[in-house]
């Protein structure tokens, strides 16, 4: 079945760590020897170019205006005024954008490079996706993103394309992951912290004196926990300071320190005090080993395992390739500021005609 694009593009940018997110920032380097040229000459609204393929202004603008219109849709405009390190939201949703068509331009020469084509049904697919995308925007959105029917076709187009050469790509790739390998448990625990928060949410730990008052709080629940006929679920709505009683995990996902210790419990079975960064644990294993969730813990992994063999792929390609980018043009580009610029649903148009 074919996965979800937008799934995918965004688990590339955010797992592989793609050359393209560095295709803008200081000296427009990436570190693995990408040449990156500052050239005149652009086409009018052209904002790049990767060898053959081009980006323009308003193909960027569909992709600047679609995220800018989601954070807002849910944090409101505010969301704008924050800043990290003296670089604004705006710039990094900026980049975000520019990262996003750059990858899915790549990728497309990928296809060119292994004779990797649509077919006449997804090109129907994407002409029709365009056509009902197209009609959900307003005047005002056409007009201030500068975007026509076909362009928006054209970008579907690519879109379904880069998803085409990933499923290529990972064809092969099927690893064989053995049970213990995604081996998932259930466990409960009874947190007592060790830290506390300030007026930001940063972390202050206790001193030596609350420490052990902590300490010695945590050995006193350990004692009622390991008591016949105790009842855990009452302990820790008495004692734990955590939010969540219960987790489920595989290996490699929690604090190493506590997974150690929860794998080496039998079902039933209670910790001695584990000590994290969190605090004082004591934990209780309530399966050793969970079917469903191990099952599911292998799909994780087999597609973790493709994403890294298509990144190992992408990145060997990227390194070849030479890049150039309007840095006037690029300098320009920011939000559209306008009550009738609402749109965000480029995705999710996609999605409903090549979803799975």
């Amino acid at each position: 079945m074919r996965k979800k694009l937008y799934h995918n593009i965004a688990a590339f940018i955010l797992s592989v760590g793609l050359a393209i997110t560095s295709f803008t920032g200081c000296g427009f380097g990436d570190g693995m020897g990408t040449k990156v040229v500052l050239t005149t000459g652009f086409d009018k609204n052209e904002i790049f170019r990767i060898e053959t393929s081009t980006c323009t202004l308003p193909e960027l603008m569909v992709y600047l205006t679609t995220i800018q219109n989601r954070y807002e849709s849910v944090y409101g405009t505010e969301i704008w005024n924050t800043n990290a390190d003296g670089v604004t939201l705006e710039e990094n949703v900026k980049n975000i954008a520019l990262a996003q068509i750059a990858q899915i331009k790549t990728m497309n020469l990928m296809a060119e490079r292994y004779e990797v084509s649509l077919d006449e049904e997804e090109k129907a697919q994407a002409e029709n996706a365009a056509k009902a995308y197209y009609e959900t925007l307003n005047d005002s959105e056409i007009a201030l993103m500068g975007v026509s029917q076909k362009l928006i076709e054209n970008l579907y187009t690519e879109l379904a394309l880069a998803e085409k050469m990933y499923q290529y790509t990972i064809k092969d790739i099927n690893p064989e992951i053995s049970d213990d390998e995604a081996r998932t448990i259930t466990v409960q625990h009874i947190l007592i912290k060790t830290y506390a928060l300030d007026g930001t949410g940063k972390k202050i730990a206790y001193t030596e004196s609350a420490r052990q008052d902590a300490y010695e709080e945590a050995k006193e629940a350990l004692k009622l926990a390991r008591e016949e006929d105790a009842d855990f679920d009452e302990l820790i709505r008495k004692y734990s300071e955590d939010d969540k009683a219960t987790y489920s995990f595989g290996k490699g996902e929690m604090d190493p320190v506590f997974e150690e210790a929860a794998f080496n419990l039998g079902t039933d079975e209670i910790s001695d005090i584990v000590e994290t960064e969190y605090g004082y644990h004591i934990i209780k294993c309530i399966n050793t080993f969970d079917r469903e969730e191990t099952d599911a813990n292998k799909i994780k992994i087999v597609e973790q395992r493709r994403e890294e063999a298509f990144g190992r792929e992408y990145d060997a390609y990227v390194d070849t390739l030479t890049r150039n980018l309007n840095e006037e043009l690029w300098n320009t580009v920011g939000f559209i500021h306008d009550e009738n610029v609402t749109t965000q649903n480029f995705f999710e148009v996609y999605s409903r005609y090549f979803g799975a």
